[in-house]
């Protein structure tokens, strides 16, 4: 176990480089701006979300050095800080505010405001980082050597390996450049359908199918064949045994919540009608299983990091690399972040649900610092967190008279805030991490986490409006499964009329997979979700097992492939984001004649359409492009 008074970072504490520059600062907030935006689009598709802080790290690498010329770990880092704040903004207000827009579109009495949406976003961002940062000599200082935090460790491996930074950044493009395209040509253009579908006529009830994009086999790679394989089982769980059993036994039955006869449906409706609640149920059930399972940690991690604060050095440091922010700017920050949410009458946050908030967040944050570092970000129960926060404050709202349209709201509002602060703060820890290991000036990281939080907070605003306004969440082209979760628990506690037996069903299974000691989670998640989003990441997990265990000449060789892999994952990833939001842009923009741009582009509308056929041949093209830039370099392998 390392010693951390031994010690010594990349760059030494005596060794001033340029950290927070105006390049630093425009570059990162574009990359936080662009990864929060594909990451919304993407959680908003299929209910996750991945890390934006290797990428962030490699395009800093290759704009840095490659294009201006310049040569500077630390501004790199401060890039990459400021460009993966938007990844976490996205995942926490992605996964709960769209069901307030649902319940709009339901004709529930709420409202939603513009600027509620950018506060809550900002100050919850603002808040996360703010709570994480007294514990950073006590978790990311003290405990080095102990908590190996992953993800920051890795991006400072990728920093420090900084000379093949130029190679690794056309990576990331490569692949954003041809997911854009593709995306496109299919969503925009429309010159093949992104979604096949094909159900077994001697089997009722069953169906397979794929949605043909570029996101979706990028996410089965970097998740792996494990948890790829996972969410498959759920999909099959789903669509060929579930469906089935119900058009076997039900045909002739009425069952609600749908108002037609089971043997009526089609295999769309009859998964939109009671799949997605037995999935509900079967996520809830898991997220609740994992805090559970996390509880003892959570109590003993809790603490020690309070135990941490109060033995901590009181003794002022000149070194560069110990200096934060004064304890006395963040609390005024976090006076001000409470004030504002209670001052904007659109939150509807009262003085005390502030307070809930303060206390669920601080608890929150601190859990998520000390966890993350302990089994990595991907692995944080961050829904769980937030499963646990709506039901205790809806318990509470709903006990002191608070109900219907407002006191969902209020819940939503207070979980979007509190999701956001988990996330947040095990991505503020991530990054302090890859800063102390390279040398960077903590109060420098900590006031860019603060400007990506801001930038991230805006975009997103205009972001979850614009896709709103274009498609709508809940829909096809934007399940926000995620939200509609949240929602369900919401509506369930303050005794809306959901069908309890159905959401059961789902819990039972969780707890059958639980036993079976398989990882609810993933399995839940593909449940939940049509089996068209895990079929292509389960093609993206087979490539990733298939180049994992091709012969390599060495250790390193494998890790260049694999990394190879993610980087251009990525890309795919952040490339259908962005064309997606375009396509938003496009779908609400008028050229006369009622027609929108999205209208105009539209080959079918000219009969032009390659069908399904079209569809599958592009798909096999863009996957033999993720096993091209992956095994790029022959001389790697025996």
């Amino acid at each position: 176990m390392a010693n951390n008074k031994d010690f010594k970072p990349y760059i030494s504490a005596d060794q001033v480089m340029p950290e927070i520059t105006p390049t630093s600062v425009i570059l990162g907030v574009l990359l936080a701006v662009i990864f929060g935006a594909a990451n919304a689009y993407l959680g908003l598709r299929v209910g996750m979300t991945v890390s934006a802080s290797i990428p962030a790290a490699v395009i800093s690498m290759g704009v840095i050095r490659m294009i201006l010329k310049k040569d500077s770990i630390l501004e790199n880092n401060l890039v990459q800080t400021i460009g993966s704040a938007g990844e976490s903004v996205a995942a926490g207000a992605i996964f709960t505010l769209p069901a307030i827009f649902m319940w709009i579109e339901e004709g529930y009495d709420v409202t939603l405001s513009v600027v509620a949406i950018a506060v809550v976003s900002i100050c919850g961002g603002l808040l996360g980082v703010l709570f994480m940062i007294p514990l950073r000599k006590a978790l990311i200082v003290k405990e080095h050597g102990v908590l190996p935090y992953p993800e920051g460790t890795a991006c400072a491996e990728v920093l420090i390996a900084g000379e093949e930074g130029g190679n690794a950044a056309g990576t990331v493009f490569a692949g954003l450049g041809i997911a854009a395209a593709f995306k496109f040509i299919a969503d925009g253009l429309k010159l093949f359908p992104s979604e096949i579908s094909y159900s077994f006529k001697s089997y009722k009830g069953s169906g397979v199918g794929m949605d043909t994009l570029p996101a979706l086999l990028g996410v089965g790679y970097i998740c792996g064949a494990r948890i790829s394989s996972y969410m498959m089982a759920g999909g099959i769980l789903a669509w060929l045994v579930i469906m089935p059993l119900l058009v076997a036994f039900g045909a002739d039955a009425t069952v609600f919540p749908a108002t037609v006869q089971i043997s009526q449906m089609t295999v769309d409706e009859v998964w939109s009608s009671y799949i997605r609640y037995i999935g509900a149920g079967a996520v809830a059930a898991g997220g609740i299983i994992s805090l559970v399972k996390s509880l003892p940690l959570i109590v003993k991690t809790f603490g020690e990091n309070i135990k941490s604060l109060k033995n901590s050095d009181k003794t002022a440091s000149t070194l560069r690399t110990d200096k934060d922010l004064d304890i006395k700017v963040i609390i005024l920050i976090i006076a001000a972040c409470l004030v504002v949410l209670v001052a904007v009458p659109s939150t509807h946050i009262n003085i005390g649900t502030a307070l809930l908030i303060v206390i669920f967040g601080f608890f929150f944050a601190t859990v998520s610092s000390r966890m993350v570092g302990l089994v990595g970000s991907s692995n944080n129960p961050v829904s769980g967190m937030a499963i646990a926060t709506l039901i205790i404050t809806t318990v509470i709202l709903k006990a002191t008279g608070v109900v219907g349209g407002l006191g969902m709201t209020i819940a939503i509002m207070i979980g979007t805030v509190i999701c956001i602060i988990a996330a947040i703060a095990g991505d503020t820890s991530q990054d302090l991490k890859t800063g102390y290991i390279i040398g960077s000036t903590p109060r420098n990281q900590q006031i860019g986490e603060i400007i990506g939080v801001i930038a991230a907070g805006l975009a997103m605003t205009g972001v979850m409006v614009l896709l709103n306004n274009a498609w709508g969440f809940g829909t096809q082209e934007l399940p926000a499964p995620q939200a509609t979760l949240m929602k369900l628990v919401v509506e369930g506690v303050m005794g809306g009329n959901l069908p309890w037996n159905l959401v059961f069903v789902g819990v039972f299974i969780a707890v059958v997979i639980e036993f079976l000691a398989i990882p609810v989670l993933p399995v839940a998640i593909g449940l939940y979700l049509p089996i068209h989003l895990s079929v292509p990441i389960m093609i993206g997990g087979l490539i990733r097992y298939w180049l994992d265990h091709k012969k390599y000449k060495n250790d390193g060789d494998k890790d260049k492939v694999t990394t190879a892999g993610i980087l251009y994952s990525s890309g795919l990833i952040a490339g259908e984001g962005l064309v997606g939001i375009i396509l938003a842009v496009f779908a609400v923009i008028s050229v006369g004649n009622g027609n929108t741009i999205a209208d105009v582009i539209d080959l079918t509308a000219r009969g032009i359409d390659l069908g399904s056929i079209g569809s599958l041949v592009f798909f096999l093209l863009l996957t033999l492009s993720l096993i091209k830039f992956t095994v790029w370099n022959k001389k790697n392998y025996k």
